[in-house]
């Protein structure tokens, strides 16, 4: 039976931002068919509970790896990096100033609503997701290779990333709402 201790594990792949999608695709179909429960009827029913379980285990560590925002936040979070509510989880002070004045247009936008200024905001908030997003790839891209010493590091600046991602898609999500009104 495949080892449960966490997803990765459970498909035998390597702990990674960035995984061989089809390889998790292949490992997710080979498993879905061993443990489905029409295999397994004629089991105990202690076997039948177990096969159960690893099957709903599978749907879980699918719908979490196949989707790499879920997939980044499980590896934080296996890490004990994400914990909720933590002062841990605290935004970067220059990363705050820099979305103040995106805040403060978000904020005039929300009494004065107008399509331009909206268009501008949400084109500023994007530019500064592509740059986040540009600026962590090289540190997603190399965490599998790097030696378990210099692992803590770069998921250090994966979680800020994080961070800052969830925080812009808060605005984009209030840019929607107000784009929607106007």
């Amino acid at each position: 039976m495949p080892d449960s201790s966490n997803y990765f594990a459970f498909y035998g792949l390597p702990e990674s931002f960035l995984l061989d999608e089809a390889a998790l695709k292949s490992k997710y179909y080979q498993l879905s068919r061993e443990l489905h429960p029409d295999f397994h009827a004629q089991d105990t029913p202690a076997a039948q509970a177990e096969a159960l379980r690893l099957s709903t285990l599978n749907t879980d560590a699918y719908r979490t790896l196949q989707d790499p925002d879920r997939r980044m936040a499980y590896l934080l979070g296996q890490h004990g990096l994400l914990e909720e509510g933590s002062a841990q989880n605290q935004l970067p002070s220059d990363f705050l100033m820099e979305v103040m004045e995106l805040n403060e247009q978000l904020m005039e936008l929300e009494f004065e609503p107008d399509a331009e200024a909206t268009a501008k905001l949400e084109a500023e908030v994007t530019a500064l997701a592509d740059t986040l997003d540009a600026g962590i790839q090289p540190v997603l891209a190399g965490y599998a290779q790097l030696p378990p010493d210099h692992r803590p590091a770069a998921l250090g600046q994966v979680k800020t990333y994080y961070l800052k991602k969830r925080y812009l898609l808060r605005l984009r999500q209030q840019l929607a709402t107000f784009a929607a009104r106007s």
